[in-house]
């Protein structure tokens, strides 16, 4: 199944969300989502962007943008949004509330991961040596496991194979998995490279699983007497 189905749209709902969250009968705004987060993506390129969440209410869209970089897209003085801002403008007439937030620990982003990866490998970096070094930063980070796999012409051969390097443990077929995946591309000489990054963040129980497993206390009844008039 975990080679069948992608991670994140099988645990929608469990231990991911929507990245667009609004609610229409038309596919007006849907087309109006793929192409601002086509704009966001060409013109903020060199931006380490790591996700990009559309939220629409009352005519309103709120977008908020994760970067391991959030200084560049600001810019000095803000100028930068303005003028995002006015290229979203000419996809749709809604207003645009831009929010700019940092990634924390980029090492265990999945996008950013993969994206480092790829301009490595296109600088003519040991695919082998970039992915162990990967996985031993995430591993510093205290994660259960991830996984890579690289796919094509490595090292310029002539026939393309499929190679893939694990540490820890990646659950596929246990729903309450916090797994995070996500994959990229290198454009070489040789020929286009397929990475696919995976990540076991952890597992996500309901508050019922946790008062049984008395991983947090119970909350104490407190009783109020009633004044007497």
């Amino acid at each position: 199944m975990g080679q069948k189905v992608n991670p994140i749209s099988n645990r929608l709902g469990i231990s991911t969300c929507c990245k667009s969250r609004w609610y229409s009968e038309t596919f007006n705004q849907l087309k109006e989502d793929l192409e601002i987060r086509k704009y966001l993506n060409i013109r903020l390129a060199k931006c380490s962007l790591s996700s990009i969440y559309i939220e629409r209410k009352n005519y309103k869209i709120f977008i908020t943008i994760y970067s391991s970089r959030p200084s560049i897209i600001i810019g000095k003085l803000g100028n930068e949004i303005e003028k995002l801002k006015q290229g979203i403008n000419k996809i749709t007439n809604n207003k645009i509330n831009l929010n700019i937030l940092e990634v924390n620990i980029p090492e265990l982003d999945v996008l950013l991961i993969a994206r480092n990866l790829a301009n490595q490998i296109e600088n003519r970096l040991p695919y082998k040596k970039a992915i162990k070094f990967a996985i031993y930063s995430a591993l510093r980070k205290k994660v259960e496991g991830i996984k890579i796999q690289v796919s094509g012409r490595l090292n310029g051969t002539e026939m393309a194979r499929t190679e893939f390097y694990k540490e820890g443990r990646i659950p596929f077929s246990t729903f309450r998995a916090n797994i995070d995946y996500a994959t990229y591309e290198a454009h070489t000489t040789y020929g286009k490279i397929g990475i696919k990054v995976w990540i076991m963040k952890g597992v996500v129980y309901s508050k019922k699983e946790l008062y049984l497993l008395n991983l947090i206390p119970k909350q104490k009844i407190t009783y109020v007497k009633a004044k007497k008039k």
